[in-house]
């Protein structure tokens, strides 16, 4: 089948493996880049999820929150943080005017 020399020598076999390796190598990372790419989640409230530039903006704490630190760290008691608490949600709930 290949004699009188007319088929790819050592050299032309090294070059075609590489190739194909390469080729496969590129269509797989293409792939999964793709997927990737589609597969990511939605951002929620303005954040940034990996491809932005820089670090997220912090966000302010809620008002709940800040509440709820302050009741950890002893500074209300019990029945301040009910209060405050229920004074902030149905703040929350009221229309604005």
């Amino acid at each position: 089948m290949f004699w009188y020399h007319h088929g790819a020598g050592g050299w032309g076999w090294m070059a075609m493996s590489i190739g194909i390796v390469l080729f496969w190598g590129l269509v797989i990372t293409a792939g999964v880049l793709l997927f990737r790419a589609l597969a990511r989640p939605a951002p929620r409230n303005g954040e940034r999820t990996g491809w932005g530039l820089g670090p997220a903006p912090d966000r302010q704490p809620t008002a709940e929150q800040i509440l709820a630190e302050r009741y950890a760290r002893g500074e209300i008691e019990d029945e301040e943080y009910q209060r405050r608490l229920a004074t902030l949600r149905s703040a929350r709930e009221r229309p604005a005017k």
